[in-house]
Order: structure tokens, then sequence, then C-alpha cells
């Protein structure tokens, strides 16, 4: 997500907050508009995630998630009752987690909540985090559908390797899997993707989902002729991040994916907790 962007959405974020008793409030109604819901009935849905969400940390829900009717205008002076929600930093924390984060306002979102600081550098550093996350996530799931794929095509699981380990050579620049794992110091029955940068990721993905498009719409056959396609491919996605000045195989190793992932997780359960206990100090 660009520095910019995420600029953009804390001012937004921050416009719409309230406070009652030294406590902050979100509206519901206001928090659909945010997170780029169209259907208030469709929020709702994801409100009633959040709540049993907040159920199952033992918290109560009439606590975090307060019905309210306000006036709104319908036209002509006219003015009706509509029905919100009053929902605290956890509640907007609790619905945003219950989102999709591909969604760059979820993702924002679900940071945002979860750092009571607002240091917007945090919330940065977390997004980061979170995007290269999601980009091995979709890697691993764009490979699975070619391992599929190409095995209804008459290549097991030692020809997937292979056509994988070409496509890599082609992507470092003379590199294959193996060499690059010996480059970057992973050990062997490690996943050369659980280490590499976001950009790299997702250089990676989109060569192997043209991969499995062109399989598909091209009826390809055999690990020869689908090796050749990968190589190609992952050669064309090589050469449009070297008009950026971008070469793979000479991005440093990032920290394991596995370990990140653990570090995300303890990282907002310790958040929720500094949350709550935030919430309850201000009540004392």
């Amino acid at each position: 997500m660009e520095k910019n962007t995420i600029t953009k959405l804390n001012k937004r974020f921050e416009e719409y907050a309230y406070e009652q008793d030294g406590i902050e409030y979100w509206l519901a109604r206001e928090l659909q508009e945010l997170l780029g819901y169209a259907d208030w009935r469709n929020f709702v849905n994801a409100i009633n995630k959040a709540k049993e969400s907040c159920e199952t940390t033992g918290e109560e829900v009439s606590d975090h998630f307060v019905d309210v009717n306000k006036m709104v205008k319908i036209g002509s002076g006219a003015e009706r009752k509509q029905e919100d929600i009053m929902l605290t930093r956890y509640a907007c924390y609790l619905i945003a987690q219950n989102g999709d984060p591909k969604k760059e306002q979820i993702a924002f979102a679900q940071s945002y909540f979860a750092i009571q600081t607002r240091k917007q550098e945090l919330l940065e550093e977390r997004i980061q985090l979170m995007e290269r996350l999601q980009a091995r996530e979709k890697l691993a799931a764009t490979e699975t559908e070619l391992s599929k794929n190409i095995y209804e095509r008459g290549v097991d699981n030692s020809g997937f390797a292979r056509i994988r380990s070409k496509g890599d050579w082609a992507m470092f620049g003379g590199y294959n899997t193996s060499d690059m794992k010996r480059k970057l110091g992973i050990k062997e029955n490690r996943p050369l993707a659980d280490f590499l940068p976001t950009i790299t990721i997702t250089a990676k993905q989109l060569a192997t989902e043209i991969t499995n498009f062109n399989v598909k719409k091209n009826n390809l056959k055999g690990e020869n002729t689908i090796t050749t396609e990968h190589v190609k491919n992952n050669k064309d996605v090589r050469s449009l991040l070297g008009k950026s000045g971008i070469k793979p195989e000479e991005l440093p190793a990032e920290e394991d994916i596995k370990k990140l992932e653990r570090r995300v997780k303890t990282l907002d359960k310790q958040i929720a907790k500094k949350n709550l206990k935030g919430k309850k100090n201000n009540e004392e």
C-alpha cells in the first residue's frame, strides 16, 4: 500500500472518530462507508460475526456494540428514525478482522484499529508485514492450482518441481531454486518463497498465474511444453522488473514467513489485550 494512501486513509478514519466520557467510538453507518461496504445488510452480517468473536473473548458485547437511534433527513425537510450502532475501537477491530484484507480499506482498518498509539509509522510497518503474508498465500494458492492443472496433463509432482525450478532459473537470471537457497542461506527443505521479499513473491505469482491461464487456454500437455511456457513467462516478468532496475537475485532474504506469521498473531493478541485494558482504565 502506498504511503500517500495510508496517509489519506488515516486522515479519514481520524475524522470519523468520536469521543464520549473519554472513550473513543465510531458509528456503524459511517464505518460502513469507511470500509467500502455498499450494502448495510452485508455490513450487519460483518457486525454480527464481530459480536460472536467478542463473546469468545469473554467480553460483554453490550460494552462494545451499543444500539442507538438517530434522525436523518429524507428530503423536503422531513426526517425519519434510523438505527445505528456505537462501536468501540475494539468492536471496530473485530469487524475489520472479519473483512476481506484484499480491500485497501479493510487492510488499513485491521492495522488502524489494532494499534492504539496511532503512530503512522507503526501502521505502515504492520500493513507491509500483512501484505507480504497475503502475497505468499496467493502464490501458494496459484502454485497449487497449477500443480492440479498440469497433473491432469501428464505431469506428476516431481515434474511440477522441475517446472517450478526452471521457472526460478528464468526469474533469477540463471539461478535455479537450489542455487537461490544456497545464495540466500536457506535450508534445502524450506520453500524459497518463504524468504523472498514481497516484490519477488508477487512476480513469481504473476508468472505462475500466466502459465496457468495459458496451459488451460491452449490445452498444453507434457512437462517439456509446460516448462517452455513457464520459463517464457518468468523471463517476461523478470524483464518487466528490470525496467525498474530490479534484479530479483540481488535482493536480500527477508524474515522467515512462518516466524513472521507467528509474530503478527502474537502482536495482534497483545494489542487486543491492551485495547481492552485501555478501555477498562478509561472506565475507572
